[in-house]
């Protein structure tokens, strides 16, 4: 996996790690709601990143295309996000928000756990 594809990656967790943050401060703050909306911003920029990354890692590379399908269903999801939140759809919105960045995380791990290749069995 490139480089620029796990700073991609990384960019994104840390994205929607500040966004639920500033979530919060939406209840507590009257900067939050301006923090969270520049966050938004973050986020999906972050996300049409990891898209770019995804693409030019997979192209010219040859790497896998796993993660161009992921980061595609990511940016669609970040598009959706940002509609419920534009809507003011909090029930949705934030479950949403919860589901991305468990899934970012995950593949944030996956993407910077070393490689464990395994040897087919050998029959006796």
């Amino acid at each position: 996996m490139s480089a620029f594809l796990k700073a991609a990656t990384v960019l994104q967790t840390l994205a929607l790690f500040f966004q639920a943050s500033t979530a919060g401060l939406l209840l507590s703050s009257s900067r939050g709601y301006a923090m969270h909306d520049y966050g938004s911003k973050v986020m999906y920029a972050a996300a049409m990143l990891y898209v770019l990354a995804a693409v030019l890692a997979w192209r010219p590379g040859g790497g896998s295309a796993r993660p161009v399908l992921y980061s595609v269903g990511f940016l669609l999801l970040a598009s959706v996000q940002v509609a419920l939140g534009v809507a003011h759809v909090a029930w949705l919105h934030v479950p949403l928000g919860v589901v991305m960045f468990a899934l970012s995380a995950l593949d944030l791990v996956r993407s910077l756990s070393p490689r464990v290749l395994l040897r087919p069995a050998t029959r006796a």
